[in-house]
Order: structure tokens, then sequence, then C-alpha cells
């Protein structure tokens, strides 16, 4: 009935974190010996903020897509009070056990599955760090 209001939630929480926090702004050009040209480089690493951006755009896209379901199955409505449950009292007791169930358990699943992907990038950042010093060295 109201499950996507947690991840939405959530999603509020990193929007307003992630656009507080300042991004790492760092100048990566440095000048080639051989043809004194200035080189722009990236970052071998990216910050924790642009990673924060990816949990708050799946929770983002996990809430309106439910929230797009439940108003297809009209337990959503455009007008007060919004949420058909909680017109009636019986009802309202259900939506918040929903919520404090399903909606929790989606919004800790989203989050479970970006804490993965921030290991797996972490783990393929440190791999290209470790192969980029073999690789200057065989030249």
């Amino acid at each position: 009935m109201a499950c996507f209001l947690v991840p939405t939630a959530e999603a509020i929480v990193t929007t307003v974190i992630a656009k507080t926090a300042k991004e790492e702004k760092k100048d990566y050009t440095h000048i080639d010996a051989e043809t004194g040209e200035a080189v722009s480089e990236k970052p071998a690493k990216m910050s924790f903020v642009r990673k924060l951006k990816w949990l708050s755009n799946m929770l983002w896209g996990g809430a309106v897509l439910l929230c797009f379901e439940h108003l297809w199955h009209g337990e959503v409505v455009p007008f007060p009070p919004f949420l058909t449950a909680a017109s009636d009292p019986a009802d309202t007791a259900v939506m918040l056990h929903e919520m404090s169930t399903v909606g929790v358990c989606m919004a800790a699943l989203i989050t479970a599955v970006w804490v993965g992907m921030v290991i797996v990038s972490s783990v393929i950042e440190n791999r290209e760090e470790k192969e980029a010093p073999v690789a200057s060295q065989e030249v």
C-alpha cells in the first residue's frame, strides 16, 4: 500500500547528502616530458560522493516504479488522503505494518546491492592500480 515511502525517504536523505557533500575537484593535468603538451588524466579512484549518487539513483528508480505500481492498482490516488489505506483506521494499521516490513526490506536490499557494487568497484580500482605500474615498467 505504501511500501514505496520507505525507499523514497532513504532516497531523499541520500540525495541531500550527495548534494551537500563536495566532490574533490583536482586538476589531473601534467606536462608530458616528450611532447611538452598538457595531458589530462582521469583519477584512478571514484569519489564516494559519486558512488553515493548510484545509491540515490537506484532508490529513486525503485520508488518511482513502486509508486506507479500502486497507482495502477488504485492504492494511491491523486487526491487527499492520497493513500487509500489512510482513509480507514483499520487499513492504516495494515499500511504501517507493510511499510515497516516490506518497505524496510526493499530499502535494505537496494542498499545491500549498492554495497556490493561499491565493493566490486573498489576491487576493480585496486586491481587497476596494481597493474598500472607493471605496465609502465615493461616499456
